[in-house]
């Protein structure tokens, strides 16, 4: 499902512009005039991250991010004229995850709030068929019991369940887990896949061979 943006400004034109260049990203667009109607629409609908403006009519951002923070753990991104550092601190005091001055750029804009997805999605816990991953602490446990893995194990392991469903060439894990200036041999990717698959027990199964090209990890959910 797309992830839904909501756009909370009180100039039409810089509301379309943000919403052209997110929506080209795939993400649906919602878009809000005042405070007064972004705190209703996000009250009605679900809304995965709000970019709000500081200077608006009727509630102005601060006090919208602030009502926000009361009930909901939504990224916000604010919008902002004012580039001086005591705005800034302010803004992420009351609960902002991003701050941008204008003007600015909707490709930059369009590249943060990618990024912040990317960033949420990773601290996300995430269990598959029993195995649960946790990003933040970088552990994984099998029925409440933490799995001993080397960093390389570990870094092999969230990547292929990041891209659960995807066939990976031994080419793109060696590039993705060793980095681009590793000039290893590929085995080495079958060697730490061998490991780990023994560390997973009866887990091992949701990481297929795909003989001749690479691995997929597969799991129902």
């Amino acid at each position: 499902m797309n992830k839904t943006v909501l756009i909370v400004d009180d100039e039409s034109r810089l509301r379309k512009l943000v919403a052209d260049f997110l929506s080209r990203e795939g993400y649906a667009i919602l878009e809000a005039e005042n405070g007064r109607i972004a705190l209703d629409m996000i009250d009605q609908a679900a809304v995965d991250l709000v970019i709000l403006d500081v200077m608006m009519p009727e509630q102005d951002g601060l006090t919208v991010c602030r009502e926000i923070r009361k009930k909901s753990n939504i990224p916000v991104i604010m919008l902002t004229a004012r580039g001086e550092e005591i705005d800034q601190l302010f803004a992420f005091e009351i609960g902002a995850d991003e701050y941008i001055t204008k003007p600015f750029s909707p490709k930059i804009l369009t590249a943060r709030v990618n990024s912040l997805f990317r960033r949420l999605d990773r601290d996300k816990q995430f269990s598959y068929d029993g195995l649960t991953i946790d990003p933040t602490a970088r552990q994984v446990l099998i029925a409440n019991q933490f799995l001993d893995l080397s960093p390389k194990e570990y870094d092999l392991l969230i990547y292929l369940a990041e891209n659960k469903g995807k066939a990976l060439s031994r080419q793109q894990i060696l590039d993705h887990v060793w980095d681009y200036e590793y000039f290893g041999d590929l085995r080495t990717v079958d060697t730490h896949i061998n490991r780990l698959r023994a560390k997973l027990q009866d887990k091992h199964t949701l990481i297929q061979t795909i003989r001749g090209y690479g691995y997929r990890f597969e799991a129902a959910k």
